[in-house]
């Protein structure tokens, strides 16, 4: 029995001391399984280049989609995201996610004709089109990296006739319009969404992005100011119904379809913002009046009125600039185009309806001449009737007269028409724009500026004059 009760305890010893060795191996095993693991991330994380990770914009969208808060109420976040640069190369991808569920929320330029033979001394229709026209084209990244990256946006700049000046004037502009805008986005007492969407088309006009690093904030707010009118007012975008704010939902809406396309192609999201430019562009198409025109209220009647057309067909432009399917898009263009041409004079010049007295108003000529180099080309015979009524007639004299309003749209019409013309004309405007801006970067109402709505209306349209020289108009050539 002794010997029974010595082997057994002998044997449970055993089995003690396999068992420490097979946890001492087991733990071994298990440090070294997570040392190889943290070697191989080590190497995974080497290969992802840290100055490729982008910021990651969260807007907190409201708890249903139809938004009925003040737009100042809602709050921007801007955090950090980790995202490695995607397949292929090329720009990381930026997001504008929304924290809650959210449907998703553009332009090209014509290359200037300047080595065309045409112009105010050699007459129209003796050079070849090579190419302009107001077909469809790519998305921005193809070309916008022209004015996305300073030094490409500068050699542009040299080559279509600015001046160092010129994007020194531009970025003062810039900058004093971000220290004018509201906290909830806006600018303006008056009109708001109308300046807010001209002051949103000169930051656009200049790259500026949600994601950029110094107006990323102003553009984002006034995204998304303009964005929450048009959710609160189903699809229209206005702050007051009693105003004229058939210009304002036309102006927004071509601001929102910039944003739109600049968000496609630069690869980030801003929530609703896709809804938005549905709505807005389809309530532009289904409100047109009965001659094709649009007025200080939509629908009904048969008022031609040029000024107001003019600002619908840019916007619709650049809603063909999104890719979005919109139902009777080219229909209702064309039916405005034709308005257009109806209120146009002998002289070549249009007028402001069917008054033929009228002998031609050059702000609302270079509106009609933009219009039809944007959907017919640059070669389109009623277009350059148009520059020749301008060439004979159009003046730029900051300190006598300067119709900024009439300039904004003479300045893009001369750009896309280009030679003699266009030479001529930036000689003209060009320096006395940049000498003019006043220090804080804002310009003045210069005598002859009929249309002012204030320095933040003036100075926006100076911006867009001065960004001529790469800013990607919507559609107006390849």
């Amino acid at each position: 029995m002794g010997r029974h009760v010595k082997s057994s305890r002998e044997v449970l010893a055993w089995i003690a001391a396999q068992r420490r060795a097979t946890s001492i191996s087991s733990v071994i095993i298990a440090l070294l399984l997570m040392l190889l693991i943290g070697i191989l991330l080590y190497l995974i994380n080497l290969t992802i280049d840290r100055k490729d990770i982008p910021r990651q914009v969260t807007y907190i969208a409201p708890p249903s989609e139809e938004i009925d808060n003040d737009a100042s109420q809602q709050k921007a976040q801007v955090q950090v995201a980790r995202r490695p640069t995607p397949p292929g190369g090329g720009a990381p991808s930026k997001i504008i996610s929304a924290v809650t569920a959210s449907p998703v929320a553009a332009p090209t330029m014509v290359e200037p004709a300047l080595d065309q033979t045409f112009g105010i001394d050699e007459g129209f229709g003796s050079a070849s089109d090579q190419g302009f026209g107001g077909g469809d084209f790519g998305t921005v990244p193809g070309g916008a990296g022209k004015r996305c990256n300073a030094d490409d946006r500068l050699a542009r700049l040299a080559s279509t006739g600015g001046s160092p000046e010129c994007e020194t004037a531009v970025i003062n502009a810039l900058r004093y319009l971000t220290k004018k805008q509201h906290q909830e986005g806006y600018w303006g007492e008056e009109h708001r969404c109308g300046i807010t969407g001209l002051a949103l088309l000169a930051y656009l006009g200049h790259c500026e992005t949600p994601v950029s690093e110094e107006f990323g904030e102003a553009v984002f707010n006034a995204t998304v100011y303009l964005i929450d009118r048009a959710m609160k007012n189903k699809g229209r975008i206005f702050d007051d119904e009693g105003g004229p704010w058939c210009y304002e939902h036309a102006i927004a809406t071509y601001a929102l379809c910039e944003s739109y396309l600049f968000s496609r192609s630069f690869g980030y999201h801003i929530p609703n913002l896709e809804k938005v430019v549905q709505g807005a562009v389809q309530w532009i198409i289904d409100s047109q009046n009965s001659v094709g025109s649009w007025g200080y209220r939509y629908g009904g009647g048969g008022r031609y009125d040029t000024s107001i057309t003019a600002w619908h067909l840019q916007a619709l432009k650049a809603a063909k600039s999104t890719g979005l399917k919109f139902p009777k898009l080219q229909d209702s263009v064309n039916r405005g185009l034709k308005s257009l041409i109806n209120t146009q004079l002998p002289s070549g010049g249009f007028g402001y309806d069917l008054n033929r007295k009228d002998e031609g108003n050059l702000p609302l000529t270079g509106a009609g001449v933009l219009c039809l180099q944007q959907h017919n080309g640059r070669r389109d015979f009623d277009a350059r009737q148009g520059i020749a009524h301008i060439a004979r007639n159009s003046r730029f004299d900051f300190k006598k007269n300067a119709n900024l309003y009439e300039h904004y749209y003479v300045s893009q019409a001369a750009m896309n028409e280009g030679g003699a013309f266009w030479k001529s004309y930036n000689k003209m405007f060009r320096d006395q724009l940049v000498t003019n801006q006043s220090q804080d970067g804002s310009w003045p109402n210069p005598p002859g500026n009929k249309h002012s709505a204030g320095e933040i209306y003036n100075t926006a349209l100076a911006t867009l004059m001065l960004e001529v020289y790469y800013r990607y108009l919507p559609g107006t050539g390849k």
